[in-house]
């Protein structure tokens, strides 16, 4: 069993962005991330504080915008329809999830696409969904990076990818699908899952429920990527497999944390760094 380790992916890819981004400096073209929270969340107060550190380490200018809880639908639309109109800003990202009082879809959507470096837009949805060049969402992004990292073909290969969100499961599948796999997706109203899982080479487990995947459902010789991130009472960070049941059944599989969580972030400033060279090519 090997260990699929994000934390030192990310690393090369944030060495290699911070490279691509000094090389567009010299050439005139500062790569600049514009990041947008909304409200006092906690978890999204930490998100973006790392987000603004990474952009520093890899030479991306951080453009910060805190709104209090209480901004209106259309003062957050006027914010980015100015982002919008910046020809200095590369990528413009709103912080999930908004106050309630405010339409994430309608918000999303009114990013531009070509800055849309989270990959939520309509635009870049319909360009992965038809294999053309885009901005994908970077988790499931990042997970074709590790694997790329460790020269895992997925060719030919079952996959299962356990969930459907527009973030991670939805995008995977079609990631998946570019690269020529067979792909199952699977989530809660699926009837013969665990069938379904034995049946599959590789298995992305994006459910959001702790030991969710455990060893009967996963075949000798698995790939096994988890891209869950929930913590426990007891204050331990855990994925959605049963790691210390599943990993010996499994060829390669990735950590909770040090795994796919690290790729987020690092796929996130690649992004950035694709915008501005779009930029640099206008």
């Amino acid at each position: 069993m090997i260990l699929l380790d994000g934390k030192a992916v990310s690393a090369k890819t944030k060495e290699r962005v911070k490279n691509e981004a000094l090389n567009l400096k010299n050439s005139g073209i500062e790569p600049a991330l514009a990041v947008i929270l909304v409200g006092e969340d906690k978890a999204s107060q930490t998100y973006v504080a790392s987000k603004e550190k990474a952009c520093h380490a890899c030479e991306i200018r951080s453009i910060m915008h805190r709104l209090p809880e209480n901004t209106s639908e259309n003062e957050l639309l006027a914010l980015i329809d100015l982002l919008n109109l910046d020809d200095s800003v590369d990528g413009i990202l709103v912080q999930l999830p908004l106050p309630k009082h405010i339409n994430t879809s309608r918000i999303l959507e009114a990013i531009k696409a070509s800055k849309d470096v989270d990959g939520f837009h309509a635009i870049n949805v319909g360009k992965l969904a038809s294999g053309l060049d885009g901005f994908v969402p970077c988790t499931p992004l990042g997970i074709m990076e590790i694997l790329k990292e460790y020269k895992i073909d997925v060719k030919g290969k079952n996959v299962c990818v356990i969930g459907r969100s527009n973030i991670v499961g939805k995008p995977m599948a079609n990631l998946m699908l570019n690269a020529d796999a067979t792909v199952t997706v699977t989530h809660s109203k699926t009837k013969n899952l665990k069938e379904i899982c034995l049946n599959s080479d590789i298995i992305v487990a994006a459910i959001g429920k702790p030991f969710f995947l455990t060893a009967d459902m996963v075949k000798d010789g698995a790939i096994v990527i988890d891209v869950g991130i929930n913590r426990l009472e007891d204050g331990r960070l855990v994925g959605d497999v049963d790691f210390d049941s599943v990993a010996p059944k499994c060829s390669y599989i990735t950590p909770v944390p040090g795994g796919v969580g690290p790729m987020t972030i690092a796929m996130l400033l690649a992004n950035t760094i694709k915008s501005a060279k779009n930029r640099a090519k206008a």
